[in-house]
């Protein structure tokens, strides 16, 4: 199969050799409300609120009890929403977000961001286990090394949007 014979993603409609897939109309509003939370989010206050997080995911397991769950769950949803769209577009974390929501929609930006993802979410998953076992240092360096792995899925992210802005896409720049 080459390039240009590859199956559209399912929310994607077959376009002419050559050419990008289209958006069904079924992902039309998919799309418009991932560009409203995306828009959002690329704030750098709520990226960044939300990277400093990250070792609160691990409070359940440490204290053994689920009531936590419900105000992360809470800050988890409302955190992207939280604030205005970004005045300005140039932030390391801005870029970041907006590299990520096109990633999203087309993971062959950069295929090797799944892996990258899942190693992240592997450390996060260790800290969690050493929090149940309530091994304070594993559990740190664990939730530490998750915040950094999620540093450099940010950068990688962020060279996708600098790369679509060098490319001309002013789509959203």
């Amino acid at each position: 199969m080459t390039h240009n014979d590859q199956a559209a993603p399912p929310d994607r409609a077959p376009a002419a050799p050559g050419e990008p897939a289209q958006p069904t109309a079924a992902s039309a509003g998919e799309s418009s409300l991932r560009r409203a939370v995306f828009a959002r989010h690329s704030h750098p206050l709520s990226a960044w609120s939300r990277w400093a997080s990250i070792p609160a995911i691990l409070v359940p397991f440490w204290r053994r009890s689920w009531r936590p769950v419900t105000g992360l769950a809470a800050w988890f949803a409302l955190n992207p929403v939280m604030t205005p769209p970004p005045a300005h577009r140039d932030a390391f974390a801005t870029r970041a977000i907006l590299g990520e929501e096109r990633w999203l929609a087309d993971r062959t930006l950069d295929p090797r961001m799944g892996a990258v993802n899942a190693a992240g979410s592997a450390l996060l998953a260790a800290g969690a286990a050493a929090a149940w076992r309530r091994r304070a240092l594993p559990a740190a360096l664990a939730a530490g090394a998750s915040m950094a792995a999620t540093l450099y899925s940010w950068a990688r992210y962020a060279a996708i949007e600098d790369r679509a802005r060098a490319a001309g896409d002013a789509e959203r720049s």
